[in-house]
């Protein structure tokens, strides 16, 4: 059975699974919080793979790109609720509040977890709405997204710098970006936004970086890391090819044998 996602209002999402399964690569266009009711959620990105256990907070900033496998419990599910922090509502709150950012917030982890009760309480509240008890209106949807923030700022006070920067995302490093992120498969307008470009400044940059098209390096990057596995891991295709961006297993061995001249197994 394929894992469900259901949207509660606009920016609650639930999502449950009865068995492994592997999700799509995923862009993060905006901050949210997470809970894991059951199961576990691996989340891979940019930096390495975390693992979001059961009845823990997570909060995930916007603009990143990240992929997860879903981990049902021994009980037999998987139970994820996510809130969305969307930019006008975090706009609003500011104004409202007289919030001002000077400074941004440094780079570090991809994912936050937060050990903190009111959060955990503030998702068991949630609850109700899943099994539809409670009607989810508008109004409601405002008054717990503005909750979230509240506990979001009471647990971690400096996050101000990073909930209320609406800077556009700053341009940079082009190759050290690009060798981090091969391996996701997304559109080429997200990879430009990431860097900080617009689409035709990512696509001039990038031949200028790497003397090729962002479609033949990026084939080239995933099949020499492909190699790489096959001929000092061990590793079978099977076992990678969608951890490397392939969309299936038939394309990569035609892709790996064109570069290589030979299959797989003679290498």
């Amino acid at each position: 059975m394929e894992a469900k996602t259901e949207i509660i209002f606009d920016r609650f999402v639930y999502s449950c699974a009865f068995e492994k399964y592997r999700g799509h690569e995923e862009f993060i266009p905006e901050h949210f919080l997470g809970f894991q009711l059951s199961g576990e959620t691996h989340a891979f990105h940019a930096d390495g793979q975390a693992v979001i256990g059961e009845n823990t907070v997570v909060f995930v900033p916007k603009n990143q790109l990240i992929r997860t496998i879903k981990y049902p419990s021994r009980e037999g599910n998987y139970q994820f609720l996510a809130i969305t922090l969307d930019t006008e509502a975090l706009r609003r709150y500011a104004a409202e509040n007289k919030i001002s950012v000077s400074n941004r917030y440094p780079d570090g982890p991809k994912l936050f977890f937060r050990p903190d009760e009111f959060l955990r309480s503030f998702f068991v509240s949630l609850t109700p709405y899943i099994n539809r008890t409670k009607e989810a209106t508008p109004k409601l949807a405002d008054l717990k997204i503005r909750e979230a923030i509240e506990l979001l700022l009471q647990s971690q006070p400096d996050f101000k710098n990073l909930l209320f920067d609406f800077s556009e995302p700053h341009k940079i490093d082009l190759q050290a970006f690009m060798h981090q992120h091969y391996m996701f498969n997304v559109p080429v307008v997200t990879l430009a936004r990431l860097t900080g470009r617009s689409l035709s400044g990512f696509k001039r940059d990038f031949t200028k970086t790497f003397g090729a098209t962002p479609k033949v390096w990026l084939k080239e990057r995933r099949l020499e890391e492909a190699h790489y596995l096959i001929k000092h891991k061990q590793q079978k295709p099977a076992d990678f090819y969608l951890d490397l961006g392939f969309e299936n297993l038939s394309h990569f061995y035609f892709a790996f044998r064109q570069k290589y001249g030979v299959t797989t197994s003679e290498v």
